[in-house]
């Protein structure tokens, strides 16, 4: 057996992606705060803009939730008038979604909300940081999903 390496809190290279995941996803929830909009609200409209007609059941995939969660999302969305669901011309008991004029809107007024948090962590690196951290961070996907996990 391999004997652990000790490595302390503060090294942990997990604990420092956390907080910055954790402050960029508050910075985001405040921001979508400001237009009544949730971050799952906000992606599933931003779904349904590049793909109308789709269901929740593959909404909910692109965004990494459960189907119960999506129908949700989607549930409160069309009780706000931002969505529409109707039945699927061939396979009746599917539905489809759609944005409506409101929803349109509301995802535009999110959507710069968004883009003025990303604009605020642009302006704090340099363009070739901003490479060197996408880079990173595609590193670390790779790394962590290329190791099995524990059991």
């Amino acid at each position: 057996m391999v004997p652990m390496k000790k490595i302390a809190p503060e090294d942990r290279l997990l604990t420092a992606i956390k907080k910055a995941e954790q402050a960029t996803q508050q910075a985001k929830d405040a921001a979508l705060a400001e237009e009544g909009v949730t971050k799952a609200q906000y992606n599933a409209l931003l779904i349904l803009k590049s793909a109308p007609g789709i269901t929740s059941a593959e909404l909910a995939r692109r965004c990494f939730v459960t189907p119960q969660a999506m129908n949700e999302t989607v549930g409160r969305l069309e009780r706000n008038g931002a969505v529409t669901r109707q039945r699927h011309p061939t396979h009746r008991h599917v539905l489809e979604a759609n944005l409506t004029p409101l929803g349109e809107t509301t995802l535009q007024a999110a959507d710069r909300r968004v883009v003025e948090v990303e604009e605020r962590l642009r302006a704090a690196l340099a363009p070739a940081d901003q490479q060197t951290l996408k880079d990173l961070l595609a590193t670390i996907e790779t790394a962590v999903s290329a190791v099995p996990p524990p059991g």
